[in-house]
């Protein structure tokens, strides 16, 4: 793999965003083989949200994946970096809130969000653990984060299998249907360079989150990541959590569906 791909600025990673944004959603489906759609089918499922609640959907480019809870009469903002990708999506959905952030620095206030979510984008932020602590800020007292990232196959055939694809095939397909064929080479790349499950479960707990569970897709190549911000969360209560985590990334509880 070559790493010196993966150094790139946010605004580096921001502008190869805009440049596939037209043709983004229609890529991923190719991409993916239709999967896509039922990942983000199991991540809205997983939210248990309901009309009266407040969604934050990061990393959302064109809002896909904030659709289905504006369709459900949810209140949900769309928020991501890429302004090609929010451009997109306004164009597309203008009933859906679309806003431009950071997700190390969020522009939202303290306790605002009954649940917030991020779908194949924690990978690409710059410092994932502060954005999973930014989570945590604007997550209101007892409510939840879910993550779906690409993760790693728990069978070591079809992690070998998978990990040819990714290197091989995804980029030689992304040749002939993607306007950036380079951006899905670096898509690729940090794939391949991301932590595991247990590892992401772990930077959960240190980041504060309680009660964090995760579930596998597709033998692994997806997981789905969910957890709960403390019901009385409070500045100093939220570094007790992070100085108390000294458990075994094996004593996290697990649902894991292959």
């Amino acid at each position: 793999m070559n790493r010196a791909s993966l150094d790139k600025r946010p605004d580096e990673v921001a502008t190869m965003f805009d440049d596939v944004a037209p043709k983004y959603d229609v890529v991923n489906d190719v991409l993916s083989m239709g999967q896509t759609r039922r990942w983000r089918k199991i991540v809205v499922e997983a939210m248990e949200v309901s009309k009266g609640q407040r969604v934050l959907d990061l990393a959302a480019g064109t809002g896909t994946s904030s659709e289905p809870y504006a369709d459900a009469g949810i209140d949900v903002v769309a928020c991501d970096f890429s302004l090609g990708m929010l451009k997109v999506g306004k164009r597309r959905r203008p009933d859906i809130n679309f806003v431009a952030g950071d997700a190390t620095n969020l522009p939202f206030a303290d306790n605002t969000f009954d649940a917030t979510t991020i779908s194949f984008g924690l990978r690409n932020v710059n410092r994932p653990k502060k954005a999973l602590e930014e989570m945590l800020r604007v997550t209101k007292p007892g409510g939840r984060l879910v993550i779906a990232e690409f993760s790693q196959p728990v069978v070591p055939l079809w992690r070998t299998m998978y990990t040819e694809y990714l290197m091989r095939a995804l980029p030689a397909i992304a040749v002939k249907v993607a306007s950036n064929p380079d951006a899905y080479v670096y898509l690729a790349e940090s794939i391949r360079a991301w932590p595991d499950q247990d590892h992401l479960a772990a930077w959960l707990q240190e980041a504060g989150w309680e009660n964090v569970t995760y579930r596998n897709l597709t033998g692994g190549i997806v997981a789905v990541h969910r957890a709960f911000k403390a019901p009385e969360t409070t500045p100093d209560g939220a570094a007790a959590a992070i100085a108390a985590h000294k458990g075994p990334v094996a004593k996290l509880r697990r649902n894991i569906v292959r």
